[in-house]
């Protein structure tokens, strides 16, 4: 049997188009992978000035819930101790 040294020009074609088509489906994930922890931190940032802005609104309107359409407010009614001191 003959010693080949390379493989053939068409064989290599599609070893690189292979390589090439896996590489950019890896460089596309790691891009979405980077805007996925930017977004992440992004929501964190948002819900903590999110937190802040409730606590805010309940300092100056008490315990209410708040209506996200047009703003009323309905006061939120706190359950009553129902703790039994009987012997």
């Amino acid at each position: 049997m003959e010693k080949v040294e390379k493989i053939s020009e068409e064989q290599l074609q599609k070893l690189q188009e292979f390589v090439g088509v896996i590489n950019k489906a890896q460089n596309e994930l790691g891009g979405i992978e980077m805007q996925k922890h930017s977004l992440l931190h992004q929501i964190a940032a948002v819900r903590e000035d999110f937190s802040k802005f409730q606590k805010e609104l309940e300092e100056e309107y008490g315990k209410v819930s708040i209506s996200i359409e047009d703003g009323s407010l309905k006061p939120i009614e706190e359950e009553a101790d129902e703790t039994n001191t009987e012997d």
